[in-house]
């Protein structure tokens, strides 16, 4: 469920941490090398499916810090970090700053994942991110080519074959080729 600051204020309590508080220690955690970077990762990622939040994740630079774990060798802080751009990703200016920091390349690499849920949520993200500033970047061969391997793949995962899917109807399907 969506949250506005009224609802928000309610659900914290008389003693809650306000979420902006919480969002920050849980962002000096990872950077304290204090907890599971896996589990703070997972919660960052669960609060960035409300827009509430989006104001806090600039201002906190967790865009940038999930970023950063695409590059890491642990593949569940690579599937979380991934999940948590996937949720926010629809925001325009949170995709903006996505592409600035030159994040499509990262995403674009976690497409050959051994993860589904990476996988997933990295087909989801360049869905999203996929616009005329980035079609250049985006729908390059190989990237075309994987989603349409997803698309074919019968004994894949049906949310693997329906997200390809949607990507290429949406960004392909009446193109013509040399656009």
């Amino acid at each position: 469920m969506f949250t506005d600051a009224q609802r928000q204020k309610q659900r914290q309590g008389r003693y809650g941490t306000p979420r902006r508080q919480y969002l920050q220690d849980l962002v000096t955690r990872f950077q304290g090398g204090k907890g599971s970077k896996e589990q703070i990762v997972a919660h960052l990622a669960n609060f960035a499916y409300d827009p509430f939040n989006y104001d806090y994740f600039r201002e906190l630079n967790i865009v940038e810090l999930f970023l950063d774990c695409l590059t890491e060798p642990n593949e569940r802080l690579v599937e979380f970090a991934l999940g948590g751009i996937c949720n926010c990703c629809p925001d325009s200016q949170i995709a903006s700053m996505i592409i600035a920091c030159e994040g499509i390349p990262l995403i674009v690499a976690c497409l050959s994942s051994h993860v589904e849920n990476t996988v997933l949520s990295a087909i989801v993200s360049l869905y999203y991110l996929c616009t005329p500033s980035t079609e250049k970047e985006i729908l390059t061969p190989p990237v075309i080519e994987i989603m349409k391997a997803y698309a074919a793949l019968e004994c894949v995962n049906v949310r693997f074959r329906n997200a390809a899917q949607a990507f290429l109807d949406r960004h392909i399907q009446g193109k013509s080729p040399e656009q």
